[in-house]
C-alpha cells in the first residue's frame, strides 16, 4: 500500500490537493486518496473508521473524501455478482469493426443494458464489448438484431465464454 507516501502528504481533508484535476482534465489523486481506494477495493463495506485508522484520517475525513471520489466519477462502490448465480448463463466478448464514426457506435452500445463493458481499441477491432445475457437465444438476439443493426457496424466476431475463471477488481492504484 502507499503507507510511506501517506505519511508525507497533508492529511487535512480540506486540503484542495487531495483530488484535483490534472492538465488533461482527469482527477489527480494524492497518496491518501489512493490508499482509501485500495482499502475499498479490498472490502467495499469496510467501515470509514477502519479506513481512517489505516490511512491516518478521521472517520469524517474519510467519508468526505469517499464522497468526493464518488461525485467525481473516480470510483464506484458496487456489488459484483457471479452472473451464473443471478440468471445470466451466457457471456461473450464481441469484437466490432465499424465504418464512419466509432464514437456514435460506442454510444449506441453503451445504451444497451446487456453491454457491460464497451471500449474503443487500437488493433484488430474498433470496439470490444462484453455482453451478459440470459441464454444463447438472448445472445443471438442482441448480436444479430440489435448490435448488427446499429448504423456504422460493419462486422462482428463473438468470443463466447465457456467458463469464467477469474473476475476481480483488485488491481490497486499503482
Amino acid at each position: 500500500m502507499h503507507s510511506d507516501l501517506v505519511a508525507s502528504r497533508s492529511t487535512d481533508p480540506r486540503d484542495s490537493r487531495f483530488v484535483r484535476e490534472s492538465r488533461n482534465g482527469t482527477p489527480h489523486l494524492d497518496a491518501v486518496s489512493l490508499a482509501i481506494i485500495e482499502q475499498l477495493q479490498e472490502d467495499g463495506r469496510r467501515p470509514y473508521a477502519a479506513i481512517g485508522k489505516a490511512v491516518g484520517l478521521s472517520e469524517a475525513a474519510v467519508r468526505q473524501r469517499v464522497q468526493k471520489l464518488l461525485d467525481q466519477g473516480v470510483m464506484q462502490i458496487v456489488a459484483v455478482t457471479d452472473p451464473l448465480t443471478v440468471g445470466f448463463r451466457r457471456q461473450a466478448m464481441v469484437g466490432i469493426h465499424t465504418e464512419g464514426d466509432v464514437e456514435s457506435v460506442a454510444d449506441a452500445l453503451t445504451a444497451m443494458s446487456e453491454c457491460e463493458y464497451v471500449v474503443m481499441t487500437a488493433g484488430s477491432f474498433d470496439l470490444m464489448v462484453e455482453i451478459v445475457c440470459e441464454d444463447d437465444d438472448h445472445l443471438l438476439e442482441v448480436i444479430n438484431r440489435r448490435i448488427r443493426a446499429i448504423p456504422g457496424v460493419r462486422s462482428t466476431e463473438s468470443f463466447v465464454y465457456l467458463k469464467l475463471k477469474k473476475q476481480t477488481y483488485m488491481w490497486g492504484t499503482r
